[in-house]
């Protein structure tokens, strides 16, 4: 099961290599872990996103436990199924002929994503948005040729207006009856995706 851990740890060199180590002893698999500075001067927050490979259902509980006892850790908070605010940029060079690029440019509109670099035969291009729209991009790109990719790896903070769109990702099978006063019987990626 897939995780959402926010740290928050004084500056320390070591401080994210011991973060790292307790993660991968206790055979968690890292999908991305970002480090920056926060609100908080001499402070660092760490997010990570990780996969519970043991069965164990308090494994969550318990990673978040021990990087409590690690040296300069502040605060610990698995925010997995709290109201969250998530982003993530992915820069993209893709090689293109003439049509495709009119494809591409199109494709603009729809994601609001930004081309930052173009040439007679490449693009680059930029876009910041939540981990599902950055998937679903990714996956409708796919049939260009892609010369490069980075993505940096997911941020969060928890939301204060208590609205969560985040934790019905993680269930794609889940099928929404009611939108806005109408009757659906759609996927979820679809409302997401569609604009609804």
């Amino acid at each position: 099961m897939k995780r959402t851990i926010s740290v928050l740890v004084e500056k320390d060199a070591g401080g994210l290599v011991r973060i790292v180590s307790l993660l991968t002893r206790r055979r968690f698999q890292i999908e991305s872990i970002t480090m920056a500075a926060c609100e908080r001067k001499c402070y660092e927050r760490i997010t990570i996103i990780v996969i519970n490979q043991s069965d164990g259902s308090d494994a969550a509980s318990q990673l978040t436990k021990q990087i409590r006892k690690l040296v300069n850790v502040v605060n610990v908070k698995d925010i997995t199924y709290l109201p969250l605010v998530q982003r993530e940029l992915l820069l993209i060079k893709l090689q293109v002929d003439l049509m495709e690029r009119t494809e591409i440019l199109n494709l603009a509109q729809v994601f609001r994503f930004k081309i930052i670099d173009m040439t007679d035969s490449t693009l680059i291009i930029e876009i910041t948005a939540d981990p599902g729209k950055i998937v679903a991009l990714h996956k409708v790109l796919e049939k260009y040729t892609i010369l490069q990719l980075s993505r940096t790896g997911e941020i969060a903070l928890t939301r204060e207006s208590s609205v969560n769109t985040s934790s019905l990702r993680e269930y794609p099978e889940f099928e929404v009856n009611t939108v806005i006063g109408k009757n659906y019987n759609k996927n979820i990626e679809d409302l997401f995706f569609t604009g609804l």
